[in-house]
This record gives structure tokens, C-alpha cells and sequence, in this order.
């Protein structure tokens, strides 16, 4: 990697243009620099997450998310080219599936609180959307394949689901829960 990133400030960027992988220049305020910039956002914020305490198989597949990000930013720097593979959302399915099996089913929405990990999961949660809806508008005015908006809808739901396992999780052997929102219009409907 140090061969390749030799020169880190090259002043290229001065004017307010960046360089695509493909060596075209695009104003830093594009399309698709928001949703290259909301996708390390987001890989970023997990990287947050990992410093916390959680299930060795969690941290293995947020790994496992972050090399996919990675391909979907290098795959959105350059125009045309396909890094993201459809397997990765056919991966994120799985780990839905596999995660929402272990847990209650929702009576009532839940705050984005918790634990800090569920906590942090949730900001997770909310950039991969941000992300997506960069993704739709890039895709709304240039041809982009569907699976970076399918991996980042996907993503997002798993975060979601993750942050409820990340609620139940506690290193003294306690469960914990989610945190419910407290709906004036449900307290009436049950009181």
C-alpha cells in the first residue's frame, strides 16, 4: 500500500476537483463524490463499532462488511466498473435471516439507544441510508449497477438488527433489551 499511496497531500484537489479511478476529475461536490464520500462515512462509523465489546461472530461479519465497502467505494470512483459482487447482498440476506431468528419480535419501534455498540450500531444504521439515497441519486442520473443500492438497503436493515442483538448482549452473562419508544397514542390505546 505504500507504494501506492506515496504522496498523500498532492494539492490536486485545491481547485475543488478530486481524481476518479479512472483518472477523470470531478468536482468534490458531484454525485458521485457524496455517495463515494457517505460509503467511507459509513465504513468509518464501523470501524467506531468495532472498538466495542460484542459477539466474536458480529465482529467477524462487520469485518467482513467493511472489504465490502471498500469494493463499493472503489467501485463507485470509477465509472462502469463492478467490484461489489451480487453475493455480498445474497450475504447480508443470510446474516439477517440468521440474526433476526434470535429475537423478539417488535411490538413497538424502538429509540436508537441502548448500549453504546447498539447505540453506534444505529449511526450505522442511519449513514447507510444516507448512503443509499446518494447511491439513488447518482444512479438517477448516470448507469449504475443495482447492487450497491441492494448491499446499502440490505445493510442498513441488518445494522438495525444488529443493534437489538447488541442490546441483548452483556459480558456478565445478563440480557439486556431494546429501548421502546414510549407512544402517547399506544399508552392509551393499552391504559
Amino acid at each position: 500500500m505504500g507504494l501506492r499511496l506515496s504522496q498523500i497531500a498532492t494539492r490536486t484537489g485545491d481547485s475543488g476537483t478530486t481524481g476518479l479511478g479512472d483518472n477523470t476529475r470531478v468536482s468534490k461536490n458531484s454525485l458521485r463524490v457524496h455517495a463515494m464520500g457517505d460509503v467511507d462515512e459509513l465504513n468509518s462509523h464501523i470501524g467506531v463499532l468495532l472498538c466495542e465489546a460484542m459477539p466474536e461472530p458480529v465482529c467477524t461479519l462487520l469485518v467482513e462488511i467493511q472489504h465490502q465497502l471498500f469494493n463499493l467505494g472503489g467501485e463507485l470512483s470509477i465509472p462502469g466498473f463492478e467490484l461489489l459482487k451480487p453475493e455480498a447482498v445474497l450475504a447480508l440476506d443470510e446474516a439477517l435471516e440468521e440474526y433476526n431468528e434470535t429475537l423478539p419480535r417488535l411490538q413497538e419501534f424502538i429509540l436508537p439507544a441502548g448500549t453504546r455498540a447498539a447505540s453506534q450500531a444505529h449511526v450505522c444504521r442511519t449513514v447507510a441510508r444516507r448512503a443509499e439515497r446518494a447511491v439513488v441519486a447518482l444512479g438517477n442520473e448516470e448507469a449504475l449497477k443495482d447492487t450497491p443500492r441492494q448491499y446499502l438497503n440490505r445493510l442498513s436493515d441488518l445494522m438495525f438488527v444488529l443493534s437489538r442483538v447488541l442490546n441483548r448482549y452483556r459480558t456478565d452473562g445478563s440480557v439486556g433489551d431494546d429501548v421502546y419508544w414510549k407512544s402517547e397514542r399506544m399508552a392509551r390505546q393499552s391504559g
